[in-house]
């Protein structure tokens, strides 16, 4: 078989079908191994595993589908989400028992999404954790080069599928190669990294946490030989980071403004291009914060505080003590301090009259200790002391919902529903709508694409023997 993409998925699909006997060409684009990992948090979760019962926590995959129906509102795929769910445990038990550490904080509930209601989700105690699972994967994956089962072929670009009779037979890169194999697994990754694709299918500004090498090649791949899509139309952003910088697509995911709110009650308001509020600010809910921001003009909106909210409530941003902050500003995109509103509003291109009458307003229901706009209820104080500070915060993409459609098998499906013989796919490549509908569950991205992966490889290898 052949594994194209050498990330989550595709190490998972390698390693299981080199433990069940199989034998795997892996050809990675990137010069190393990894896809993701190496920006992921690294966030894993699973209903019913060693970590819960230690720590008394009783569940099982049904509950953690019943978070994951409720959080996605019943818009992820039944069968899918089921099929992951059931295996999510042992991919857990799998990367502890080869060494994985977690922080010893988790399994715990995270209220960066929509939060579960059974602690169930781990993570390295490392920022970003998915190099720690990098770690854990490559021993496993050195030792079946070494014996053989896998070949290892990076910086190799596969551009096309092989077809003969509308089954893909193999894939042809693009230094003129052609393999052939009996099955050929897509694990590319999502298309965060394709400005154009990304308009194309999502139709929204892109700024976005997602690796450099996510630029769609397996879906167009997939697209070529018939393939149809899913998931379009489900694209939510993961709520604000500041601009990038240096022209790149990425945002600084390490140095990211502190927006959740049941963690860090704000001091802070948020405000759109015409100097309005547009939510209660402490609003618990991240989902219906994100819900909320795709109808702000372009997705943009700017944290406004004052010196004493950047005194008393920190960290305003993740890594940044009060001090740094306000050592960036002027210095760095979308940090902005100056001694009035007026001014503030200039340097960070809010309409200064409405910015000015928002603030009005708003230090108008500190003082009457009523938000009668959104019905704000932590109000610690007015913004009135100067300076004034602006953090410009954009819609991050963190992963792209829209992928290969596949069917319980993870066989690729075309627009019709009936399966390409021979294409598989694994991970991002197929969509997270596929498993979290159009929502962001803790864990569902990256356990997901393992699990898929483990469960084809198994049945591939199974399959050739």
């Amino acid at each position: 078989m052949i594994v194209v993409g050498a990330g989550p998925g595709g190490l998972a699909c390698a390693i299981a079908a080199a433990d069940a006997g199989g034998t795997v060409l892996l050809l990675e684009k990137a010069p190393d191994v990894g896809g993701a990992l190496p920006y992921s948090g690294g966030h894993l979760s699973a209903g019913g595993f060693s970590l819960q019962h230690e720590r008394g926590i009783s569940d099982d995959p049904e509950r953690h589908f019943d978070d994951v129906w409720r959080i996605s509102r019943g818009a992820a795929r039944a069968d899918l989400t089921r099929l992951t769910l059931r295996e999510q445990p042992a991919v857990l038990e799998w990367l502890l028992a080869a060494g994985l550490t977690v922080d010893p904080g988790t399994p715990r509930i995270v209220y960066g999404h929509e939060p579960y209601r059974t602690p169930r989700t781990v993570h390295a105690t490392t920022v970003p954790g998915g190099p720690a699972i990098l770690a854990v994967l490559r021993p496993m994956l050195d030792a079946h080069r070494a014996a053989g089962r896998i070949d290892l072929r990076c910086e190799v670009r596969v551009t096309e599928l092989l077809t003969e009779g509308g089954a893909v037979v193999g894939v042809a890169t693009a230094d003129g190669a052609r393999w052939r194999a009996p099955a050929v697994v897509l694990a590319t990754g999502g298309f965060g990294y394709a400005p154009e694709l990304f308009a194309e299918l999502e139709g929204a500004p892109l700024t976005t946490s997602a690796a450099p090498t996510s630029t769609g090649d397996g879906l167009l791949m997939g697209r070529s030989v018939g393939a149809g899509l899913q998931g379009l139309g489900r694209y939510i952003p993961t709520f604000g980071g500041l601009p990038p910088v240096d022209g790149d697509l990425r945002v600084d995911w390490a140095h990211r403004p502190h927006l959740v709110a049941p963690e860090r009650p704000p001091w802070e308001i948020y405000v759109d291009r015409a100097g309005s509020r547009w939510i209660a600010e402490d609003e618990p809910s991240i989902d219906h914060k994100e819900r909320v921001l795709t109808t702000v003009d372009r997705m943009t909106f700017w944290t406004v505080f004052d010196a004493r909210a950047l005194r008393e409530s920190y960290p305003m941003v993740h890594g940044w003590s009060a001090a740094e902050l306000d050592a960036q500003c002027g210095r760095r995109r979308g940090v902005h301090r100056a001694s009035g509103l007026a001014e503030l509003a200039g340097l960070a291109g809010i309409d200064p009259a409405g910015l000015s009458a928002t603030v009005a307003r708003y230090n108008g229901f500190v003082a009457d200790g009523r938000d009668a706009d959104f019905g704000r209820t932590y109000l610690p104080a007015p913004i009135v002391e100067p300076p004034f500070y602006a953090l410009e915060n954009h819609p991050v993409t963190l992963i792209t919902f829209a992928g290969l459609d596949v069917d319980e098998l993870l066989r690729v499906r075309r627009a019709d529903g009936t399966a390409i013989p021979g294409l598989y796919a694994v991970g991002e490549v197929i969509g997270s709508a596929a498993v979290n509908g159009n929502a962001f569950c803790s864990g569902m991205c990256l356990t997901p694409a393992m699990a898929f992966g483990r469960l084809v490889g198994r049945r591939l290898a199974g399959a050739a023997g």
